[in-house]
């Protein structure tokens, strides 16, 4: 076991023996983590003896006791037991400032528990696309911990600007917002998507490549005063994808990788060699021709218009494994389909795909099944267990922490 696999188990390990405020000593927690009594080896300039695995354990509990998890009981030797802040339920955790993990991998790619900030700056590699669904501006803030409407623009703009030296010229950038955003008081819709897009432009030089609507047959009634009690608004079936490009002269989507089936009518025109008539249409602007649309192509161009329901089989058997493991269900997933269409869209072959508010891991799902490298960073320890266990089918799939023994984390800094 190396190091930094130690940090979940460890925890666990307190969470599943302490039983009061007396702790556990250092043997049952060797116990617990089925550490067996190994060689002794001389460490350090004294050279004085030790068991190296044991070691590991000391280290990790001062880690702990750093983030202020774990505290001595007062005048017992060897005998540690959670704080009251690393006890507390039914929150999420973020990751520590300055912490970064790998909460689980695959052969593609990996998943870090970590702030944005944190790595944002430090990532080395060539980015091809950056795709995510950020927490949406809600004015009462949720467990994932989404800022206000106010402060929107300067967090997304803060979280993407040290990432654009490592786009690809001609790289884009997805992200999938809310116009669920109403202002207080009012059936007046919050103007921050406009903000946001004028600030990527004016800030970043980012350029709107498009704005595409995602159609949520399955989403629910709202919103529900101004629809349903004063009937001021209509029901909201769709989000927008906004879409930028860093250099639209050398933008490296391309839709040809999106191509979907012709449709009936159009495989039997192909079929017939074309149309067999002639027509104007528009006042002039469209005409048909004899042999019109009876040129062979590769498929049908996808509308910016998509459907796909944000519900399905997957997401509600990682919802039931989630419960089942004492994990909070994600509330707001990008589908898998919407996230591997934006991928296979905007990414060259080969490409390494970011998102940088990974959650459950939609868009890393996404560029494991369509063979894209992917990073994702996910500041809540829970949702990247619940990634982890999302992805846990995957080939070369590998966590940091022990999903099976999974219980709701005691870890740093909880909300």
């Amino acid at each position: 076991m190396q190091q930094p696999d130690l940090f979940e188990p460890v925890l666990a390990a307190y969470r599943n023996v302490q039983i009061d405020d007396e702790g556990i000593t250092n043997a049952a927690l060797y116990q617990a983590l089925n550490l067996v009594e190994g060689e002794r080896k001389p460490v350090g300039r004294a050279r004085a003896p030790h068991n190296l695995e044991h070691r590991k354990i000391r280290w990790q509990q001062q880690t702990l006791r750093r983030l202020g998890l774990l505290e001595r009981v007062p005048g017992q030797r060897g005998r540690w037991r959670l704080t009251p802040k690393a006890q507390k339920d039914g929150a999420l955790t973020p990751a520590p400032e300055g912490v970064a993990l790998v909460a689980f991998s695959t052969d593609l790619g990996l998943a870090i528990w970590t702030r944005t900030e944190t790595l944002a700056g430090k990532l080395t590699d060539q980015i091809s696309a950056i795709i995510t669904s950020p927490p949406y501006p809600l004015r009462e803030a949720r467990a994932y911990g989404n800022c206000s409407e106010t402060e929107y623009v300067d967090f997304i703009c803060g979280a993407l600007e040290p990432l654009l030296k490592n786009l690809i010229a001609g790289g884009c950038i997805a992200l999938n917002v809310s116009i669920d955003i109403f202002l207080s008081k009012s059936p007046a819709r919050s103007m921050y998507v406009e903000r946001l897009t004028l600030a990527l432009h004016t800030r970043l030089n980012l350029h709107l490549i498009d704005r595409v609507v995602w159609h949520n047959p399955s989403k629910l009634l709202g919103p529900t005063y101004w629809a349903s009690i004063t009937r001021q608004q209509l029901n909201v079936g769709y989000e927008p994808v906004l879409i930028f490009c860093n250099d639209p002269v050398r933008c490296v989507a391309d839709n040809r990788r999106v191509l979907q089936p012709h449709s009936k009518r159009h495989a039997q025109l192909l079929a017939a060699g074309g149309e067999a008539r002639t027509a104007t249409y528009g006042d002039g602007a469209f005409k048909l021709r004899p042999g019109s649309f009876g040129s062979a192509t590769a498929g049908k161009i996808p509308k910016n218009v998509i459907s796909i329901a944000h519900v399905s089989r997957e997401v509600e058997k990682t919802r039931k494994q989630a419960k089942a493991h004492g994990l909070p269900v994600h509330g707001a997933l990008m589908p898998v389909k919407l996230a591997k269409l934006l991928v296979e869209f905007l990414t060259p072959p080969g490409g390494l795909v970011l998102d940088p508010f990974g959650g459950w891991g939609s868009t890393a799902m996404a560029c494991d099944e369509a063979g894209y490298r992917w990073i994702i960073l996910e500041m809540m320890a829970e949702y990247a267990a619940g990634g982890g266990l999302r992805m846990s089918d995957r080939p070369g799939f590998r966590a940091s922490f022990d999903l099976e023994g999974w219980e709701p984390p005691a870890s740093a800094g909880r909300n």
